[in-house]
């Protein structure tokens, strides 16, 4: 189902069909999932097709994980699919070179939406896609996902201003009904304790009932732990990898690169492979202590099987005799179609702030058109003139708590330049790179725009921005405090 919104239609717009067209320049679509691996195990099956076909198209990722380097070239020569995550994509808008990078974007690809719509990691995203859309009016936005029980609430959070209407829904066949099993233990189950340690001789003899198992835990450290459970107990010596967020990106990259060429029989991880990671050889799905949820076991148990028409073989490990009754909670859950409910919330002013932040670093930006630009998002529909203009008070001062030091003042009064113009020196800046102590200063004098401008000891070249026009609302001209700024 991921693949599915790249399409024949995004092959022919990228590479039409001639005898020897030019690829088409500029970033075409933007792919943003909640996991860095599923981004990189995405990219990895689009370059399969793209490199049989021999379709000039550079596909690449920009995660945590990918190198400074690479990240700087990808501003000045953008691939034409960039897979991503809504963390880096919001560092990436807030570069000032963003304004030209996005200008041509055609479609933005959001993969198991339910992950993060409801959460602060889904307001920072519901407010980069408002941004994005304001770059490019012609984008389009699609959302992808198996588990959830609300489509329309879904469909207003993906649609600009909530317009429930503009989102279509495309609704696929339903999957071969999964295989789901709790573990009828050989002993005696504890009453205490979440590991399920005391389940490792059959989770070995499991083991060895299938090609490759995946064995998922709700910890890091409980992912080390019966990882080494597992090895203390392998006298068959099977191959038994771990893979979890704090493990290095060199030891992430081999174990998913060890899976995908099917080298081992087991792994043992935690959320960071839950969501969408296509291993066609896994043929079991082990759930080390209560699943937390029926939405939350489907996604696990999908990644057995990973295919429309064979069922998805999945054994519950409940950590202890009460965890039992959770277990068996959720398997009738998923017996019955039943999933977890979704309850939306208004978004975060912190994460608003954040964002706030990053308009300031990338471009001049007026008050009014800039709130009109959040209340676009569905979490911030509801935001009025004065809370914004308070989340603008919290960045200008540091809020009561802090206003007194001169370092937490993110806006400070400005006066004009020289012919009405306020200057913005053409440096580069960006919140990755200034987030630590960065400062944005209004000018009272100047009606309507907003401009960033950087203050410092060095000589630095000034360049005009848009002269000011009368506005009946209050407005601020932002610029931002080099002198406060520590990289």
């Amino acid at each position: 189902m991921t693949l599915l919104p790249f399409g024949v239609e995004w092959g022919c717009e990228l590479a039409p069909p001639t005898p020897h067209p030019p690829p088409r320049r500029g970033l075409h679509t933007l792919y943003i999932s909640p996991l860095k691996a599923l981004a990189v195990d995405v990219r990895r099956n689009l370059l399969m097709p793209v490199e049989e076909m021999g379709l000039p198209i550079r596909i690449e990722t920009r995660t945590g994980d990918t190198p400074s380097e690479r990240k700087a070239r990808q501003r000045v020569r953008p691939p034409h699919i960039l897979l991503t995550t809504p963390e880096s994509l919001s560092l990436l808008l807030s570069h000032e070179d963003s304004l030209l990078l996005f200008a041509g974007l055609k479609r933005v690809i959001i993969d198991e939406v339910h992950a993060f719509a409801n959460s602060k990691r889904g307001d920072l995203l519901s407010l980069s896609l408002a941004r994005l859309q304001k770059l490019s009016p012609q984008m389009q936005r699609v959302g992808l996902s198996a588990t959830i029980s609300d489509p329309d609430a879904y469909r207003a959070w993906l649609a600009p201003y909530g317009e429930i209407d503009a989102v279509r829904l495309v609704e696929g066949e339903p999957a071969a009904d999964p295989d789901l099993q709790i573990l009828l233990p050989e002993g005696r189950v504890p009453w205490s304790g979440h590991s399920g340690q005391y389940a490792v001789p059959q989770l070995i003899d499991e083991i060895g009932k299938n090609r490759t198992t995946l064995i998922f835990c709700n910890t890091r450290f409980l992912a080390e732990f019966i990882f080494q459970r597992l090895w203390d107990a392998n006298d068959p010596k099977y191959a038994i990898g771990i893979h979890h967020g704090s493990l290095s990106v060199e030891a992430r990259r081999k174990v998913e690169g060890a899976m995908a060429a099917g080298e081992l029989k087991a792994l043992v991880c935690t959320a960071s492979l839950d969501l969408g990671v296509d291993w066609g050889d896994v043929d079991c799905v082990i759930q080390m202590g209560a699943p937390k949820g029926s939405s939350r076991l489907l996604q696990r148990i999908g990644r057995s099987n990973h295919r429309m028409d064979e069922p998805s073989k999945a054994l519950l490990v409940p950590g202890n005799r009460f965890e039992y009754l959770e277990a068996q909670a959720a398997f009738d859950a998923v017996e019955e179609g039943v999933r977890d409910g979704e309850v939306f919330r208004p978004g975060g002013y912190d994460v608003l702030a954040q964002h706030v932040m990053a308009c300031a670093c990338a471009a001049p930006f007026n008050e009014a058109e800039l709130l009109d630009e959040v209340r676009s998002a569905m979490p911030y529909s509801g935001l009025d003139a004065v809370t914004f203009g308070r989340v603008i008070e919290f960045v200008a001062t540091g809020g009561y708590a802090l206003k007194a030091y001169d370092k937490f003042r993110k806006l400070v009064p400005y006066g004009k330049g020289k012919d009405g113009a306020y200057p913005t020196p053409n440096l580069p800046r960006s919140i990755a790179s200034t987030r630590a102590s960065l400062s944005m200063h209004p000018c009272s004098t100047c009606a309507s725009k907003m401009a960033v401008v950087w203050a410092g000891s060095k000589n630095i070249s000034p360049r005009p921005c848009a002269p000011a026009t009368a506005s009946s609302s209050p407005a601020w001209r932002w610029r931002l405090k080099r002198s406060a700024i520590w990289i």
